[in-house]
């Protein structure tokens, strides 16, 4: 494939650019397990972005001050650095120099016997660039997860040059299209692509950093269904941050006033969910992805609250609790006069995620189904939240929709400002459509669900919208099948018909019996 084709763009040729990439990502893999090479093809992919990106900016520049010829790829180091760097990381949040472009190293790959060490080099580089910027929290340790000297690439540097330069070439030859034609979002689609390729095929760890995107899709449409304008987008558990560009990507980016944000706990994750705002063209100054343990490190105190919060955070995890006697005076939790329990962090993800969020606001959590009916603590947040009216609605979703678990979750979508004192119970369990590994939500399924959740309205074995009183009395089980009853799909039976096909059967048989007894009666005689 050459840099001639022409740019993957409608849905056959993005189907070619999955093939493809995906076939680029196992085939230089070698013996490397898919999970731990990730890094290096999703990494490089990212490098061949920014080294793009920075390009174009350059280059359009010059192009629009009257050089049509001007290409900052051939530019020496030493120009650059004196007519290009200044203020560039003020607007990028990173520098290039031209001989670390990805164009640049990829042409000399197969010749370069310090390749695997050069691009540390380059990778330090860049990262360094954002020092003392306000990006400098953005950038930094970005490439951490791709170590171009670690033996998984080979035992040898040869080898581990001969991978590498394979990784190179292979994103190389794809066309991806021009900056200036509109073909940017193929970076990231092909990002994403690959991000939940590999989640499909991690198994359990899979759906730990990230949230296919049907649900995704679900989510962003419930939080913003009949809102014109939010102020900001927040997952306190973003993973690679799947559910905050489905905020991007179905709803014009002036809609979201102030940008993205978002927590995660495991390094891989970070990186990946900061290279994807990226990829998706967030600059730096317009997403906020920090890294920590958002229940006992929250580090967005100071940007709530936020009007649209989506969040798939684990199901069911360990955490300190009530071990440490100081939580209960947390804002967070507080109100609910109880913590989670120690086995199950839940609602603490749940009550951090109320916290942050706008007198105006709308959160979707996807949650495992036990926390709508155990008892002990979990009962009494769930009570606090049922008598303050901060839950608006709970929808039961198929089984086997997220990778690694094949459990029917629930989504917890709770608002501030509701005007009814009742709760909407959507049972969606049939909305889907099976595919070989996974089942997934159809345009039309989601349609469905917000379209109730929009009107509120009963429908039989779909929804009921119940009185916080009907709650009450059933003990604060929120539960869908407490309240939507389940159609009867078993053959209706008209008992009197079947009685009299009975009768006539036995009398058959008796006919028969008799006919035979006739028959051995004879043969007896004949003897």
């Amino acid at each position: 494939m050459s840099n001639n084709q022409r740019p993957y763009s409608g849905t056959s040729q993005r189907a070619e650019l999955h093939k493809r990439i995906w076939a680029i990502a196992d085939d230089v893999r070698g013996a490397v397990d898919g999970w731990d090479f990730k890094q290096y093809i999703l990494g490089i992919l990212f490098y061949r972005f920014i080294s793009e990106n920075m390009t174009e900016f350059f280059n359009r520049a010059e192009h629009e001050a009257g050089d049509p010829d001007f290409d900052y790829a051939q530019l020496s180091d030493e120009e650059a650095e004196v007519d290009f760097r200044p203020n560039t990381v003020e607007d990028k949040g990173f520098f290039i120099l031209p001989s670390q472009l990805f164009e640049n190293v990829v042409r000399q790959a197969r010749t370069n016997e310090n390749l695997n060490t050069d691009l540390a080099n380059i990778f330090k580089s860049i990262e360094g660039s954002a020092i003392g910027y306000p990006s400098e929290d953005d950038i930094k340790g970005l490439f951490d997860d791709i170590d171009t000297t670690s033996n998984r690439l080979g035992g040898t540097v040869a080898e581990k040059n001969k991978r590498l330069t394979d990784i190179l070439t292979g994103i190389a030859e794809i066309n991806f299209g021009a900056f200036e034609d509109g073909e940017i979002d193929a970076f990231g689609d092909a990002y994403e692509y690959l991000i939940s390729n590999y989640a499909r095929n991690a198994g359990k760890s899979g759906g730990e950093f990230f949230t296919p995107q049907t649900v995704s899709r679900l989510l962003a449409r419930l939080v913003m269904d009949g809102v014109d304008t939010v102020n900001k987008v927040y997952d306190p558990t973003c993973g690679s941050g799947s559910l905050l560009l489905q905020m991007k990507k179905h709803f014009q980016a002036h809609i979201i006033e102030e940008g993205f944000f978002g927590q995660e706990i495991n390094m891989t994750n970070f990186n990946l969910a900061r290279m994807n705002m990226f990829l998706h063209n967030i600059n730096y100054n317009n997403f906020s992805i920090k890294r920590g343990d958002t229940l006992l490190n929250p580090l967005h105190l100071e940007e709530k609250p936020f009007d649209a919060i989506v969040s798939n955070p684990p199901y069911s995890i360990k955490w300190v609790g009530d071990a440490d006697p100081t939580l209960i005076n947390d804002d967070r939790f507080a109100p609910a006069g109880k913590l989670a329990p120690k086995s199950y962090a839940d609602y603490a993800f749940i009550m951090h995620a109320l916290n942050h969020l706008s007198s105006k606001g709308r959160a979707a959590i996807v949650c495992f189904p036990g926390i709508f009916y155990r008892k002990g603590a979990e009962k009494t947040i769930r009570k606090y939240l049922v008598d303050n009216n901060f839950i608006d609605c709970v929808i039961q979703l198929p089984d086997n929709l997220f990778f690694g678990t094949s459990i029917a979750t629930c989504i917890l979508v709770m608002a501030k400002n509701k005007t009814e004192n009742k709760i909407l119970f959507i049972d969606a369990g049939k909305e889907f459509k099976k595919e070989t590994n996974n089942n997934i939500l159809e345009e039309k399924n989601i349609d469905k669900i917000v379209t109730i959740f929009s009107q509120k309205t009963d429908t039989q074995y779909f929804s009921r919208y119940v009185p916080l009183a009907e709650i009450e009395e059933n003990d604060y089980n929120l539960s869908v099948s407490t309240y939507v009853e389940k159609e009867d799909t078993r053959e209706k039976i008209d008992i009197k018909a079947l009685n009299r096909e009975i009768a006539e059967t036995v009398a058959r048989i008796d006919t028969l019996r008799a006919s035979i007894d006739e028959i051995v009666k004879e043969l007896e005689d004949e003897e």
